[in-house]
């Protein structure tokens, strides 16, 4: 349960598990980040650091307090390294079946018979996810959204053998980091990814077909919408290989309406991503802060 001795563990080190450690860290609980990449583990943890910092410049958070969400904070390059005490474990691996399903496994595998194995996918089933283990009925999905800090929504992601008790403690887990969780029977891209897929892949059939600008396709679901942030600027944060894979998925599941528009197919294939790659629809500068005018102008194919 989510008392203050519980121990988290999260796997992966990207943008969604550098973020979701933080969220745990930051309320007192010890928290393990795992990832294979040292190079990948050493930088999310400096960008946690990074955060918490932050929030003492912003007056958001003590000294003290951020003094102790970092000494709550280690890391691992391995799953088998996790405490077999630990309450709760987060994948937030890649969107690839087999690979979650091998971490899935590996926690199994350490954990207690009561500890909640949770996914981050934002696509993929997790009752597929679950499939390979013993227990499936301790497995949930838990969907965090990017910047995990700011944004208060978890959709909890149902499998088909996930239990009440799951269900009752990710809740409570959820509440104790201060976020707002839904219910979602499992479906492919769930309710957020899947509006927000089909949002992101028009707005690059508008840019593609010369609508309008990348700047002002963006500004107008900011202002129109009161959206925090446009489309592609999302895009551009999430990474566009990823966006690319989910639509992959959708498409292959739910049909035509999800066929990725060819431009994001071809920004893939040139390793044009986003931010984590300083290029996407937009260019960044080597603080990932965006270059002002670099965005596409449409008209592309």
């Amino acid at each position: 349960m989510s008392d203050k001795n519980s121990k988290v563990v999260v796997v992966g080190s990207g943008l969604m598990g550098t973020g979701i450690a933080h969220a745990f860290a930051s309320q007192g609980f010890s928290t393990l980040l795992v990832d294979t990449n040292e190079q990948a583990l050493a930088k999310a943890v400096d960008s946690i650091h990074g955060i918490l910092d932050g929030g003492v410049k912003l007056g958001k958070v003590s000294e003290a307090e951020a003094a102790t969400a970092k000494a709550c904070l280690t890391s691992s390059t391995s799953v088998e390294s996790s405490p077999q005490d630990a309450s709760l474990l987060i994948e937030t691996v890649s969107e690839n079946l087999a690979i979650k399903q091998a971490v899935v496994t590996a926690a199994e595998s350490v954990l207690s018979a009561d500890a909640i194995i949770a996914t981050n996918t934002s696509a993929l089933s997790v009752t597929e996810i679950a499939s390979v283990m013993d227990r499936p009925n301790r497995v949930i999905g838990m969907h965090f959204f990017n910047p995990v800090h700011k944004m208060k929504l978890v959709e909890l992601v149902l499998g088909l053998a996930t239990d009440e008790a799951t269900i009752g403690a990710t809740q409570q887990w959820c509440e104790a980091i201060k976020k707002t969780s839904i219910l979602v029977n499992e479906s492919p891209g769930l309710t957020t990814s899947r509006m927000s897929a089909m949002l992101g892949n028009e707005a690059m059939w508008m840019l593609q077909e010369g609508t309008a600008s990348a700047e002002d396709i963006d500004t107008a679901l900011r202002m129109g919408f009161n959206h925090p942030m446009g489309p592609l600027e999302l895009g551009d944060l999430t990474g566009w290989d990823t966006r690319l894979s989910v639509l992959k998925y959708l498409h292959s599941t739910l049909g035509e309406k999800f066929r990725p528009c060819p431009l994001i197919i071809k920004m893939v294939a040139a390793g044009r991503y986003g931010r984590k790659t300083g290029h996407g629809v937009y260019q960044y500068d080597e603080q990932g802060k965006r270059i002002a005018g670099s965005g596409l102008k449409g008209s592309l194919l």
